[in-house]
Order: C-alpha cells, then sequence, then structure tokens
C-alpha cells in the first residue's frame, strides 16, 4: 500500500467516526425528547381523568343550580362570580392592553415603546400573589373598597394586561410590511393603516391573546384571595363593599375539608374551571390555525 493510500485510508476514519457520533447523538436526542413528551403526556392524562372522572361524578343538577351553604349546597354563585370578574378584568384589560401593543409593534423605534415593552416583561415575571396584596393595600385598605368585584376585576386585569398587549405586538409584526407600505403610498394615514389594514389582519392573534387572558383570568386564585373575598350569596350588583364567590376558592378551601359534600363541591369546581380553561385553549388553538391558513 502506497503512503497516498494510507493516507486517504486515514482521512476517511474521522469522518466516518464523526457520521457515527453524529447518529447517536441524534438517536440521544431524539430519544430524550419522546421521553419527555411521553411522561409529560402521562402527566396530563392522569390530571384530566382524576378531575373529570371524580368531578362529573359530583356534577349535579343541584350543584349548578344552588348556591353554597356552608361546606355543601351547590356552586351557582362561584360560577356567577367567576363570570362577573373574569369579564371585569376583560372589559378593563383588553383596551389598555390592545392600545400599549398598538403603540409598541408600530412606534417601536420609540423610547415609550421600549418601555412600555420592558414594563409588559416585568408584569409577566411577578407573582400572581403578590399582585394580590397589591390590591389588599391599594384597594381593600387604602381605598376603603373592602372584598369587592373591583378590587378583583382591576387585579385580574393587571395580570392579563401584558399578555394581551405582548399578543397583540406579535400579532401586528406578523402583518407583511408591504401592505403598510402600499397603503402609505396611496396616501393613508397612520390611524387608517393601524385601525382599518392592520387590526383587521391580525385579529385572529389578538383574539388568541384575549382568549388566552380570559383562561388565565379564571383559573387564578391568590389575587382574589386578597381583593374579592367570598360570599356565599349571588352578587348584589355593588362594586365596592361587596364580596364575590368564585370556583377556584371552592377548589382551595373545600378539598381540605374532613366532609364528603364538601370534597364533592371542589371536584365539581375543579370539574368546571378545568373544562372551561381546556375549551378556550382550544378554541384560541383552532382560532390561530384558522389565521395561518
Amino acid at each position: 500500500m502506497t503512503t497516498s493510500s494510507t493516507g486517504v485510508i486515514g482521512q476517511k476514519r474521522p469522518r466516518i467516526r464523526m457520521r457515527w457520533t453524529r447518529r447517536i447523538s441524534t438517536m440521544l436526542g431524539w430519544s430524550t425528547c419522546g421521553l419527555a413528551l411521553l411522561t409529560l403526556s402521562g402527566l396530563m392524562v392522569w390530571i384530566l381523568e382524576m378531575v373529570f372522572v371524580r368531578g362529573a361524578s359530583a356534577l349535579t343538577p343541584t350543584v349548578l343550580t344552588t348556591v353554597t351553604q356552608g361546606r355543601g349546597g351547590g356552586l351557582l354563585n362561584a360560577i356567577e362570580g367567576t363570570a362577573v370578574l373574569s369579564l371585569g378584568a376583560l372589559l378593563l384589560a383588553v383596551p389598555f392592553g390592545m392600545a400599549s401593543g398598538i403603540y409598541v409593534a408600530e412606534y417601536h423605534y420609540s423610547r415609550w415603546a421600549s418601555v412600555i415593552g420592558f414594563l409588559a416583561d416585568v408584569l409577566v415575571g411577578v407573582p400572581s400573589i403578590v399582585m394580590g396584596y397589591f390590591g389588599y393595600v391599594t384597594m381593600v385598605e387604602w381605598l376603603g373598597w373592602n372584598f369587592s368585584v373591583a378590587a378583583g376585576a382591576i387585579v385580574l386585569a393587571i395580570i392579563c394586561l401584558p399578555y394581551i398587549c405582548r399578543t397583540t405586538e406579535l400579532a401586528l409584526k406578523q402583518v407583511p410590511s408591504e401592505i403598510r407600505e402600499a397603503a402609505y403610498a396611496l396616501g393613508a394615514s397612520d390611524r387608517r393603516v393601524i385601525l382599518r389594514i392592520c387590526l383587521p389582519a391580525a385579529l385572529p392573534g389578538i383574539l388568541t391573546g384575549v382568549l388566552l387572558a380570559l383562561a388565565i383570568s379564571v383559573g387564578e386564585t391568590a389575587p382574589l384571595l386578597y381583593t374579592a373575598g367570598w360570599s356565599s350569596f349571588m352578587w348584589d350588583g355593588h362594586l365596592t363593599h361587596s364580596p364575590i364567590g368564585y370556583l377556584t376558592y371552592a377548589i382551595w378551601t373545600f378539598i381540605n375539608e374532613p366532609f364528603a359534600s364538601a370534597n364533592a363541591l371542589a371536584y365539581a369546581a375543579a370539574f368546571l374551571v378545568t373544562g372551561f380553561v381546556l375549551l378556550i385553549n382550544v378554541v384560541a388553538r383552532f382560532t390561530l390555525n384558522r389565521a395561518n391558513i
């Protein structure tokens, strides 16, 4: 064997080793991802099975049509309270969240846009119980509203605000720049371009963010403990000085009670909250997929 042929064989060996190393690394990577997916899917199925099986058995017409009575009764007051608090939070958060998202997306070169984006990121990282403590100090004590719908809805709106802001920003940034340039070439103003062209095109993505914010507000507990309190009665229509019931309080409180009726209420409330949040996420995903199409 000549020296040149020996050199060629010596060069091929490292290449073969690199190929086998890449194949082994790829197999290990995919195996790890598959194992993680199976673990996560198994845990999710286990949680949903436990919630839906126990909750479905506890969900009776009486639970849906009567108010809570001590450690028994129903969840009609909690269902109404969850709807009131979540819708109130959206009424407050959507206008401000969309406005801030529009400003950050369309005027990203401005210094204030960077400030708003930074504050939105900070709000996402603040624990919800800290938000509840803030609401308790400022609204329940300082303003003297006591436990009330207004305090709970405002705190939930603050929690939902950064999610709506960021999803609005991302949805607007996905609108092709050629559409904006064509509108400006025809003499359209900034207001007309944003309201008549960009917002309709980005509406599915914005709606997805609003639905996800709604799911977050439905599943919150800690901030409402400090602001909304709890009531076993139906809402009297007052925004202040009037506590209100909500489903997550029933889960948090009644699951620890040593009574079967209280545990049944907790399982039924968990079923309602989980089912509603799951439904919202499915609708949001469907809306986003339709928008991508």
